[in-house]
């Protein structure tokens, strides 16, 4: 008789793989974070690891993933809502407040070092869509409440916010000087900025 598999374990021992490589791959980036170093941190074997991922690359496209999954869960938080302005600078807040995870500057350079895999990159490109996606109709409603400029289509501005956001993650990730608490206010300053019309 086949094992029956508990769905709430099996995603449990999953999340436990990918918060351990999250943490490897933060401190010894994508070559060094071996998949025996990530199955000492989650205190797994081999076994149990490649049951569930098939390789290093499938488990960073994982971790991607699950910030995609995150974008999408926002949108739905945010039904309701009828300030446009606010919805979109708490976004780029909230985008910002990621990164002060001490293991997202580590991340983003191992992630860096193998954007070029096609599944890496596939996998970067649905966040980038996502996150557009969330963005757009914030921007349309705020465009049409006077409350956001009008002298740019809604794409160019939700493409000018991701730039800014992405712009904050890579410079939090490559200057230790530059942090999320000491930027964080500026970011949302220069966004405001930049969204209300002239």
């Amino acid at each position: 008789m086949a094992r029956r598999v508990d769905p709430e374990r099996h995603e449990a021992r999953r999340l436990q793989i990918i918060e351990a490589a999250l943490t490897v791959l933060a401190e010894r980036g994508y070559e060094g974070a071996t998949t025996a170093a990530i199955c000492r941190r989650a205190g797994i074997g081999s076994g149990t690891f490649f049951h569930y991922f098939a390789t290093k690359t499938e488990l960073v496209v994982a971790i991607l993933e699950l910030g995609t999954a995150d974008t999408v869960e926002k949108a739905a938080a945010l039904d309701g809502r009828t300030d446009p302005l606010a919805v979109l600078l708490e976004l780029l807040g909230s985008w910002a407040d990621d990164a002060a995870d001490p293991r997202i500057p580590g991340f983003v350079r191992a992630v860096a070092g193998v954007m070029h895999l096609p599944a890496v990159a596939d996998a970067l490109a649905a966040d980038d869509r996502a996150q557009r996606d969330l963005l757009l109709p914030w921007i349309e409603r705020g465009q049409a409440a006077g409350e956001i400029r009008t002298d740019l289509a809604p794409p160019r501005v939700a493409s000018w916010l991701v730039l800014l956001s992405g712009g904050f993650l890579e410079r939090v990730a490559t200057d230790p000087d530059f942090t999320v608490a000491g930027e964080r206010a500026l970011l949302l300053t220069t966004a405001e900025s930049f969204l209300r019309p002239a």
